[in-house]
């Protein structure tokens, strides 16, 4: 299978299923003497790990970081940096039904047209247990902007039509509530909201926000290494993701070029922000502003129309442990893409220009 490989420079390779004895990630490209402990990958592993409240799965698993490698007391070698996180609760059995039909909005369908065989036990590589390599590699990202002086950070903007409201922002909030939104009255409504879906055996998308301060301008390529168009594809790799803006993203469609170009003032800061940091593919300097649109959890327990592997009409209802909104734990997911393609253009740009390759060398 290829496409297990993200980066050109700092790069990462996931592996591991679902139901296997373990998942994890290798990290190829990070430079020596930086900073890592387990605990500085544990601590966004924790983010993402299920039965953290009523909203999430209730798949009871520790999601203990382990580096195999490419660590030497407490910094990194240079060396591929391994990352393994092993399956300690999996119920197979859950599954077993589910392997003579295709659940409907999963990849069961896709998936066995193209390899002709599925792993049903969870969705095996398709299942977002995969994102545990990506939030460690991102991890490991992290500590790299966060030497630079990168500041990243995501949350729940919206879920099921409910908004946080951007005059109530606060970022302290986002981590003080279970769906992690950075404004506390309409998280409330929010976790009301899912109730009532859960009641109803039904389930709930949103849209997560992602913050990108102190970037440097100058990252990013003209043409097909855009930096945004970078962004995007490590979003819409994300398995839940069905949309990606950056800036004022679609409402740039509805503006007037008086309205949507950002001026410039004196040492070449914006008054405004409508691009989200980024112009012609490079960074601008100003905050780096996306959002994702997360689907509904596609595993409900109300009833639902499907076809089985010989082609008949069956209605079913999924059984197992699932989240009923994807959002809160793609937080960190999203979070980790964007950090691994921040990672990688920061050191992707350090070959663009002759005087930096001279300072680098010239010592």
């Amino acid at each position: 299978m290829a496409g297990s490989i993200f980066g050109t420079i700092f790069q990462i390779s996931t592996w591991g299923e679902s139901h296997g004895k373990g998942v994890g990630v290798t990290v190829d490209g990070c430079p020596a003497g930086l900073p890592l402990s387990e605990s500085d990958i544990q601590q966004w592993l924790d983010r993402r790990k299920p039965g953290q409240s009523k909203f999430t799965t209730q798949r009871k698993e520790a999601d203990q970081a382990e580096i195999l490698s490419g660590v030497f007391e407490g910094k990194t070698t240079g060396t591929p940096i391994a990352i393994m996180v092993r399956n300690t609760d999996q119920r197979s059995r859950d599954y077993s039904e589910i392997a003579s039909y295709y659940r409907p909005g999963h990849a069961d369908y896709t998936f066995d047209r193209k390899y002709g065989f599925r792993d049903y036990r969870g969705g095996g590589r398709s299942s977002g247990r995969e994102t545990i390599g990506r939030v460690a590699g991102g991890a490991v990202a992290m500590q790299l902007l966060k030497a630079v002086g990168i500041d990243l950070f995501a949350y729940t903007k919206e879920i099921g039509g409910i908004q946080a409201d951007p005059e109530k922002f606060s970022r302290e909030v986002i981590m003080e509530n279970a769906v992690y939104m950075p404004d506390m009255d309409e998280a409330k409504k929010a976790e009301e909201f899912l109730e009532q879906c859960m009641k109803e055996q039904d389930s709930a998308g949103g849209i997560i926000e992602c913050v990108i301060r102190n970037v440097p301008a100058g990252l990013g390529d003209p043409v097909f290494e855009k930096l945004d168009a970078k962004l995007a594809a490590a979003v819409f790799s994300i398995g839940a993701v069905k949309g990606f803006e950056v800036g004022d993203g679609f409402a740039a469609a509805r503006a007037r070029g008086s309205e949507n170009n950002d001026s410039f003032c004196i040492n070449n800061i914006k008054k405004t922000n409508h691009a989200g940091g980024i112009l012609g593919g490079i960074s601008d300097g100003s905050d780096i502003v996306f959002r994702a649109a997360i689907k509904p959890t596609p595993s409900i327990s109300a009833v639902q129309e499907t076809v089985n592997r010989d082609g008949e009409e069956i209605s079913i209802s999924i059984k197992g442990r699932h989240d009923p909104v994807i959002v809160p734990r793609a937080v960190v997911v999203v979070e980790a893409m964007a950090a691994l393609t921040m990672a990688d253009a920061l050191l992707m740009g350090m070959g663009s220009r002759v005087d930096m390759v001279k300072e680098v060398y010239s010592r």
